[in-house]
């Protein structure tokens, strides 16, 4: 997905997606500690993914505290 997609949704929405992305990241590492993993760029992409999550979670974080000062 690209950042203006995260950008749309609400915080909920985007913490449930963390934590799914998360769960396959954490399923990737086994597999690719197992031999099993066909897709190996698909670990690539979701940590990419995690970490515009991530940003877009402080960007949110950080104008609701400016609004507050």
């Amino acid at each position: 997905m690209s950042v203006a997609d995260y950008r749309a949704m609400s915080t909920d929405e985007l913490g449930a997606k963390l934590v799914e992305l998360k769960k396959e990241s954490f399923n990737l590492r086994f597999q690719a500690a197992g031999g099993q993993l066909e897709n190996t760029s698909r670990v690539r992409v979701v940590r990419r993914d995690i970490a515009r999550i991530k940003t877009v979670l402080g960007e949110v974080q950080r104008t609701a505290t400016q609004e507050k000062k």
